[in-house]
């Protein structure tokens, strides 16, 4: 009763001091055009900023009388501000990585591919792992790479790169040689070992069977871990990104948490741990606005591209696959239900529209074993959707976190794959909206830039990398600015727990922001991804300044 009297006490002391505007703002940004993502108010010219927290928003008038001796001023001459962007999806370490590796996501030949290679080679000490690339063979053609290509460049150093979306690999003979793989190795579970027609590897491996290279590169130091980590919040900035969920911390947890210890930390994380990992995982008790876990993220199935994505019916250009399982279905019911009942919150990457099925059928059940809490299970990906399955995201309260970067790419030739009927509901924002579901946007970094502005165009106008569908590629899934917006910032925010500490502009919250040089909501959609970001603040401090593009 004492501690209760005490706090209410204190609260009406703060209410006293504000109202005697005894408080003042340790910065003011004037002359704004500021969407703060709250329904009630969602327009404002002026906001006052306190240590790390929104002082006051609205008007010049409402804001002035925040201004002290010491306060900094900043004119903004009319540019567009917006919540921090929240990306739901990135892998951190990855994405570090590659900054620092070989770049190989827009090689658009074989040529160009090997000469990469061959010049990164020269920059590196022999028998140092190359490894991310993220290469996409669809931009030449769709000719799976060999070994062949580029083992007379590598023959010093082991290989081991990923296909832009993480579920193959192409590997050197080197690496194969490491790995213990030659014409007799069979293939493994939920896996394939791609030979050529006299039984040699070709280097690719796709799902499982990357592990057999994977499993022998030796784990980054801490040193190496703390570089990438450093390149990839640097990169996020820059882009306007102010959170991350990072979905494979990789052993990445121990090094944020150091960095945090000394102020490193540039972007907001919100790490996940391996969900077949549910026993030795406990929810980290420190009350950080920086660093937290809790989110434990499993699998169901691969990828659309590579033929690994779990369907119903079999791929149109190849009647005898439907895609597989990567993960058994009993092991992945066990874990979700033992996650869930430590009150750990559960994700799991599905792709397919039979992986998506399996999984909405095991979250209702867990629902049913377990009673119900706040829980926000999520759902990575929700990429292919069977019609029936759309209205039971919202039945069950389950959170889609997709990336509309990836429906602009994937749509070059995803009818090839699955037809026109099934593309129907692929990436299918509008229907997830209209079926009152939680979508929330992320990038998939590094398969796909993380660049949320990039990922407002995808999601607003649908046109194709390849500029064959200016109108958009299964234009009927469209949705506008604000729905975009919302996906990555508002809701974004609710899908980790934390819609009362950030996602949108208000006092007492976060003073996580971005300055644009253009309103997204004035602009053709068609130019959404030409805007830069100017400035990018979390916390109220300015983390990334765009010295080319001035005011």
């Amino acid at each position: 009763m004492k501690k209760q009297l005490f706090l209410l006490l204190v609260n009406v002391i703060l209410v006293c001091s504000c109202s005697n505007n005894n408080v003042k703002a340790d910065l003011i940004i004037t002359n704004a055009d500021i969407w703060t993502g709250d329904t009630d108010s969602p327009k404002a010219e002026a906001m006052a900023i306190r240590a790390d927290t929104i002082l006051a928003i609205g008007t010049l008038d409402d804001i002035q009388k925040f201004k002290g001796p010491a306060t900094e001023i900043k004119d903004v001459v009319g540019k567009f501000i917006t919540p921090g962007f929240i990306d739901t999806h990135v892998h951190l370490l990855m994405g570090g990585n590659s900054l620092l590796s070989v770049q190989l996501r827009d090689a658009s030949t074989k040529q160009e591919f090997i000469d990469r290679i061959s010049a990164f080679t020269k920059e590196i000490e022999p028998g140092q792992w190359i490894v991310e690339g993220n290469w996409d063979h669809t931009l030449w053609g769709g000719e799976l790479p060999n070994k062949d290509w580029i083992d007379e460049y590598t023959g010093n150093n082991p290989m081991a790169i990923y296909r832009m979306d993480g579920h193959m690999i192409l590997a050197n003979s080197a690496a194969l040689k490491i790995a213990g793989i030659d014409e007799n190795s069979p293939d493994v579970e939920n896996g394939e070992i791609v030979k050529n027609a006299d039984g040699t590897p070709t280097g690719i491996l796709k799902s499982e069977a990357m592990y057999l290279v994977l499993n022998k590169i030796s784990e980054l130091t801490k040193a190496e871990k703390e570089k990438a980590i450093s390149a990839a919040q640097d990169y996020l900035v820059s882009q306007g990104v102010t959170t991350i969920h990072d979905v494979d911390s990789l052993g990445g947890y121990e090094i944020l948490e150091n960095m945090n210890s000394k102020n490193q930390l540039k972007v907001r994380v919100y790490t996940a741990d391996p969900l077949k990992y549910w026993k030795t995982v406990d929810k980290d008790q420190n009350d950080s606005k920086w660093l937290k876990n809790g989110l434990m993220k499993g699998f169901v199935d691969g990828s659309l591209g590579s033929h690994t994505a779990a369907f119903k019916e079999p791929y149109s250009d190849k009647p005898t696959d439907k895609g597989l399982f990567i993960v058994d279905k009993d092991s992945l019911k066990n874990w979700i239900l033992n996650a869930d009942k430590k009150q750990l919150q559960v994700t799991v990457h599905a792709i397919g529209d039979l992986a998506n099925s399996t999984i909405l059928n095991l979250f209702d059940s867990v629902v049913v074993k377990n009673g119900k809490w706040d829980r926000r299970l999520r759902i990575e990906h929700a990429q292919h959707l069977a019609v029936e399955d759309i209205e039971r995201f919202s039945k069950l309260d389950v959170i889609t976190s997709m990336q509309p970067y990836h429906a602009i790419d994937d749509g070059r030739w995803a009818e090839e794959l699955i037809g026109h009927d099934r593309i129907k509901t692929t990436y299918a924002f509008k229907s997830i909206l209209d079926a009152n579901t939680t979508l929330v946007f992320s990038s998939d970094w590094p398969v796909a830039p993380a660049s949320p502005l990039y990922g407002i165009y995808a999601a607003v106008t649908r046109r194709t990398l390849d500029g064959e569908n200016p109108k958009g590629w299964v234009p009927e899934q469209k949705i506008n600015v604000e729905q975009a917006l919302i996906a990555y910032t508002k809701d974004a925010a609710y899908s980790s727990f934390d819609e009362k500490m950030k996602g949108t502009l208000e006092v007492g919250k976060l003073a996580d922001f971005v300055i644009l040089n253009d309103d997204l909501f004035q602009i053709d959609p068609k130019t959404i991804n030409d805007v830069k970001v100017l400035e990018t603040y979390v916390g109220g401090k300015k983390m990334f300044v765009n010295n080319v593009t001035s005011y």
